[in-house]
């Protein structure tokens, strides 16, 4: 019988000194619940929106001061293009560690999946709902070189005129292109659809007067109004805008169907850990509670609105039927972008 001990695996041995020797300064378990967030790292917030328009200024606010609140830095990343198709699939693809999420319209999740034929996202799958952001109209504005102060007179106008006018809009499958088809479509209009990368692009063309009305964000129509080159018709809401009194709705004007209040929202990528969405909300919801954050938002008629995560979950849902309603009434198809 042999009696001698076994030769000892030496890979496991080293392995085990390893492990001991690891432990005490970085274990797996200590790792997998490191404090969110670590301080000095930047937390990204994603935006498909060219720089300067009225959503990346909310977002550039907000971003400052979750910077304050979770005392680390937070920069706004700027991924303008097919509808914000590129910033949400650069969001999904991301870690899901809470370092990187979007600031999103409601088109993103309710009209985008249902209108263009390149998106190949889930809504309800693929992003993690983290907070409401904000709530606010958009407004049709037109150019003062169209002789129209209602919605009447523009339509009048536009009939008179068959084929050499044109509308523009955030992008194909957006809610001011779903706005703008609705409209044409319910009085009768020959008109001609451009889409752009954002509100900052479109507002070029439609300040020079080369595009002749706009169903707008409602920041963007103020601004734009003050230039003296644009005017506004009415709100494309359910009711008139507190901030905004004096602009009527459009089914005051005769024209229903085109009374859905827009909002933005907080998202990640999928499977993000319930404490790090947990951490994110809290930050968000002490941010655009502040009295700096509401009367950031009010000055372009939107309110700051924060919510938790099963709530945006419920209102994306909601908002996505809603929209999908519309969408199958007008009869739109999916396009190519």
């Amino acid at each position: 019988m042999n009696t001698m001990h076994p030769r000892p695996n030496l890979n496991r041995r080293r392995f085990a000194t390893w492990l001991a020797s690891s432990a005490g300064a970085l274990p797996f378990a200590t790792y997998a619940a490191a404090p969110f967030p670590e301080k000095g790292r930047t937390i990204r917030i994603v935006l498909g929106l060219a720089a300067g328009g009225a959503s990346d200024a909310q977002a550039r606010f907000v971003a400052n001061k979750l910077g304050e609140v979770l005392q680390t830095p937070v920069i706004v990343e700027n991924r303008p293009g097919a509808s914000f198709i590129l910033a949400t699939e650069e969001v999904i693809r991301s870690a899901p560690d809470g370092y990187t999420f979007m600031y999103a319209p409601s088109s993103v999740v309710a009209q985008n999946p249902q209108t263009l034929a390149q998106v190949r996202y889930d809504p309800f799958k693929d992003l993690t709902p983290i907070s409401l952001g904000a709530r606010g109209p958009l407004i049709l504005t037109v150019h003062t070189s169209v002789p129209a102060k209602t919605v009447q007179e523009l339509i009048a106008y536009i009939r008179a005129n068959p084929g050499k006018m044109s509308y523009a809009s955030f992008g194909t499958g957006t809610s001011s292109h779903i706005y703008g088809e609705a409209f044409a479509r319910q009085a009768g209009l020959d008109v001609v659809h451009v889409p752009y990368k954002g509100g900052s692009d479109a507002a070029k063309d439609f300040l020079a007067g080369r595009v002749q009305y706009y169903f707008d964000a409602a920041p963007n129509a103020i601004q734009n109004t003050a230039t003296g080159k644009v005017r506004m018709l009415a709100v494309a809401a359910p009711k008139r805008s507190p901030m905004l009194p004096d602009v009527p709705t459009m089914a005051e004007q005769g024209v229903k169907g085109v009374d859905m209040a827009s909002w933005l929202g907080f998202y990640g990528p999928p499977r993000m850990p319930e404490a790090v969405v947990a951490r994110l909300n809290a930050a968000l919801v002490e941010v655009l509670a502040m009295p700096a954050t509401r009367d950031f938002f009010r000055q372009g008629a939107y309110e700051a609105e924060s919510s938790s995560p099963p709530a945006l979950a419920a209102l994306t849902r909601s908002t996505y039927e809603e929209w999908g309603d519309i969408i199958r009434k007008l009869g739109l198809a999916k396009q190519a972008q």
